[in-house]
């Protein structure tokens, strides 16, 4: 399946497929803990500000012609201090999981947060002490895999569909 896929950077042009994937997301799971999913234009904009310090990379697949997945980073804090510590965030077509789109798309991430010099990537991810209807342990078990370590736990503080659930942080050292 990966023989076929693009990495390429994000443009406002593409916020349309992003919105589309990251609906999903926002409107059946508590992976995201926004209640309502941006809008195209909000994603232009997100996409337009966050490629200006940050890469923003978008997966093609080639023989269809549509995006599938993306990837991109942000700031840590806005304090000048976090400099050179980052926060990922992927996003894969729910039909696309579990097929090695997510490994290419943040190898490809961390490359170019390499280059520019950033030192630590964290994750903030969703988490519960069970699997439910609306969140896996995929996140988790996927950023371990890429080698993230857990660094901290916050309990109960996202409340979405009436249930509360964890935040769990994952660092990973990009520059030793």
């Amino acid at each position: 399946m990966t023989n076929n896929i693009i990495i390429r950077p994000a443009t406002p042009k593409d916020a349309e497929a992003l919105q589309a994937i990251y609906s999903y997301y926002v409107n059946c799971t508590a992976v995201s803990f926004e209640y309502d999913a941006p809008t195209v234009e909000e994603f232009k904009r997100r996409v337009k500000d966050i490629s200006l310090s940050y890469p923003y990379l978008v997966a093609e697949d080639s023989v269809a012609g549509r995006i599938i997945g993306y990837a991109y980073a942000s700031p840590l804090s806005e304090r000048k201090a976090y400099l050179l510590a980052a926060c990922s965030s992927i996003y894969l077509d729910r039909t696309q999981r579990h097929k090695g789109l997510g490994t290419l798309l943040e190898e490809a991430l961390e490359e170019k947060l390499r280059v520019r010099g950033i030192r630590n990537l964290y994750a903030c991810i969703a988490t519960a002490a069970q699997p439910d209807e609306y969140l896996t342990f995929d996140s988790q078990n996927f950023h371990r895999r890429m080698g993230f370590v857990e660094v901290g736990h916050f309990h109960e503080c996202g409340l979405k569909f009436g249930k509360w659930y964890d935040v769990l942080w994952m660092e990973k050292k990009l520059i030793k």
